[in-house]
């Protein structure tokens, strides 16, 4: 059966990645900081018994190795870095919060990193052998733009993480991409935003459903569109 990894699934399109996996008959490992405020989530497992929660904190290295520790060898088909920050509001030229951007980094950008590291060999074990990145087409340098500074920061370089490591573990069968979620109505996103979770992981898991080699290490849109770097 099909073993699925999600960060972040605690709430928006992380909570709507497991819920729909979870319908679908996949056993979903649901990561969340807080698990037991978790409410949704604690109601999805009880809904279903494919669904799996662990305490898991992307920007700690003991909490990645702890979730390692738990899970073993277990061949993992997919893992989804879905958790992420948006990096605060002093995010300006003459206005910039450092602290923020560090914080913004260690979730955005490193948090994803350690968990391709950590969990490589249980994606080589599985039989899709599939990663990916909920990153932003913010992060395109393609893209012109103000301000964001620490965001949009964060975002570029986790897609160049999630590139390198689709070509490093090339030989293994491994792939990886960043995703562009689209703008959706999360509590990063807001409530003006144009597309549902249940619109955005659905379209994700459209594209990661028909991930290939010859796809693997390019920047994705939820709707399927390749994106500019």
């Amino acid at each position: 059966m099909t073993n699925v990894l999600i960060t972040g699934a605690n709430r928006g399109i992380g909570l709507e990645f497991a819920r729909q996996y979870a319908e679908d008959g996949v056993n979903v490992i649901a990561c969340c900081r807080n698990p037991d405020n978790a409410t949704d989530l604690h109601a999805l497992a009880e809904a279903h018994g494919n669904v799996a929660i662990h305490p898991l904190d992307v920007t700690s290295d003991e909490s990645v190795a702890a979730l390692k520790s738990d899970l073993g060898d277990m061949p993992i088909d997919h893992v989804i870095n879905n958790a992420g920050v948006m990096g605060g509001k002093k995010q300006g030229l003459g206005d910039m919060d450092f602290d923020q951007w560090r914080a913004c980094f260690e979730a955005n950008t490193l948090g994803p990193f350690r968990m391709i590291a950590a969990f490589a060999d249980n994606v080589a074990a599985s039989e899709e052998k599939k990663i990916m990145t909920v990153s932003s087409y913010m992060g395109s340098i393609d893209r012109k733009g103000k301000g964001a500074y620490i965001y949009r920061s964060s975002k570029a370089a986790v897609n160049m993480i999630t590139t390198l490591a689709a070509t490093e573990l090339a030989d293994k069968g491994v792939m990886a991409i960043p995703v562009h979620p689209g703008w959706v109505r999360t509590d990063m996103g807001g409530s003006g935003a144009d597309i549902s979770p249940a619109e955005s992981a659905s379209g994700l898991r459209k594209v990661i459903a028909e991930l290939t080699p010859e796809r693997s290490g390019r920047f994705w849109n939820y709707n399927g569109e390749e994106l500019a770097w």
